[in-house]
């Protein structure tokens, strides 16, 4: 069952237009340090432009665009890292960055901040060990966010459609309750989002073993069926290596029995949209519709697990485009994200009740009887164009801005796991760099 959403009822909503033609919901300032050396930096020059808890309830304030704070820690090269920190950096929610490199990691500054000048983006590189240490290297770092804030500021937004929204979920603290109330609910948005024209991204293949078969039956093409089972299947194999599923401690206290019950709740956040293609982290969904994000590396297991945390996962799917995050959770999470805002939709009730100022939706009024699954999959739909449009989510009117980079490898995605046409073919070109 989906929820129609009719071209009266598709509101318009206004981005920041790109020179690739994307729109952002956001006009961030990213600061991303590029080894752990230079973290403390970058982290004070940020720590200057953090707002206070009650900034969004300044109308002058809503407008300064935020300064966010992201980076990757190793020192040694991986091709992983520096794809997603190109695509987090000429993300459409960010309209400038500043690199911070200490100067002798293995990160390609130059590369990247080229890349960023390339997209239209003002860029900036500041290297510790050339700017005289770490005082002048903050002080010149103020300076130049300064300047581009003042830059960003003056830009105006531009009309934009639900159908450039590309919207991601994900579950986090998940209990007995998550399958029956908040998953499925934000699977009704997904269909909603879905038959408006955007394009909606799962995730993580992990979590969804025991799945794939329902999945199979839901794709678009029968070559795409098999990818998923495959993609699945390598899930399944890494895990068993590791010695260790995606089924955690915190989720057996929170009432979840067995694996395939988690995998069930899990999936229920996919909605029933046919899904149209497989991505991996850093691919833009090419077209609108339901897509499977494989997070899980390819080859044998070489940096443990697939994901150390949420917030992990989180970053993959904003690196793969996503304006919006649909986090659901049951024992409850406070979370947020650099870049991207998160909206919560908890699915206990007892836990809203606890964690009110962090939650966005309450999925748990369906156990209570005080609400249908579609009216709240309905809320959801609703709070996220709102947050597209502009409103705060709870974690971003905190101030919430989580984020966590580390090792794998993947291999590009195959012509099946793509739409036909131009618009894939580029897709896998730029997986392929």
């Amino acid at each position: 069952m989906t929820m129609t959403i009719t071209n009266a009822q598709s509101p318009e909503l206004q981005g920041y237009l790109r020179a690739d033609g994307r729109k952002g919901i956001r006009n961030v300032v990213a600061v991303a340090y590029l080894v752990e050396c230079a973290h403390h930096v970058a982290r004070e020059i940020v720590a200057q432009f953090r707002p206070a808890f009650d900034a969004f309830d300044d109308p002058a304030r809503e407008q300064e665009p935020p300064v966010h704070l992201i980076g990757f820690p190793g020192c040694y090269p991986n091709s992983y890292a520096e794809k997603m920190m190109e695509r987090l950096t000429t993300h459409p929610n960010v309209g400038a960055v500043l690199f911070v490199s200490l100067g002798c990691e293995s990160m390609n500054k130059h590369h990247l901040v080229d890349a960023v000048r390339a997209s239209g983006r003002p860029a900036h590189v500041l290297t510790i060990q050339e700017k005289g240490g770490t005082r002048s290297t903050i002080q010149n770092g103020l300076d130049w966010v300064r300047e581009a804030r003042e830059t960003l500021g003056r830009q105006q937004k531009v009309p934009m459609a639900l159908d450039e929204l590309i919207v991601g979920t994900i579950c986090g603290g998940s209990d007995g309750t998550s399958g029956i109330t908040a998953n499925p609910a934000v699977g009704r948005a997904f269909d909603a989002l879905v038959e408006a024209g955007a394009a909606c991204v799962f995730e993580e293949t992990g979590e969804l073993v025991g799945c794939e078969y329902h999945m199979e039956k839901r794709a678009a093409r029968p070559e795409l069926g098999r990818e998923i089972v495959a993609c699945v299947a390598k899930a399944a194999r890494y895990y068993s290596i590791l010695g260790h599923g995606s089924f955690a401690v915190g989720n057996a206290d929170g009432g979840l029995t067995t694996q395939e019950e988690k995998s069930l709740g899990a999936y229920a956040k996919s909605g029933a949209s046919p899904i149209v293609g497989i991505v991996k982290p850093g691919d833009i969904p090419p077209t609108g519709g339901l897509y499977l994000l494989d997070v899980v590396p390819d080859g044998e297991p070489r940096f443990g697990f697939p994901n150390i945390s949420d917030n992990a996962e989180i970053a993959e799917l904003i690196a793969c485009g996503a304006h919006v995050i649909l986090f659901t959770t049951g024992r409850g999470s406070v979370v947020g994200s650099a870049i991207s805002p998160v909206i919560k939709v908890c699915a206990n009730p007892t836990t809203y009740r606890n964690l009110a100022g962090d939650m966005d939706v309450d999925a748990g009024r369906i156990l209570e009887g005080r609400a249908t699954l579609d009216e709240v999959g309905r809320e959801v739909f609703d709070v996220t164009v709102a947050v597209a449009a502009g409103a705060p989510s709870k974690s971003e009117a905190l101030g919430h801005q989580e984020f966590i980079l580390t090792y794998k490898t993947f291999e590009p995605v195959g012509p099946a796991c793509l739409p036909a046409g131009a618009a894939a073919r580029n897709v896998v070109e730029i997986a392929l760099q």
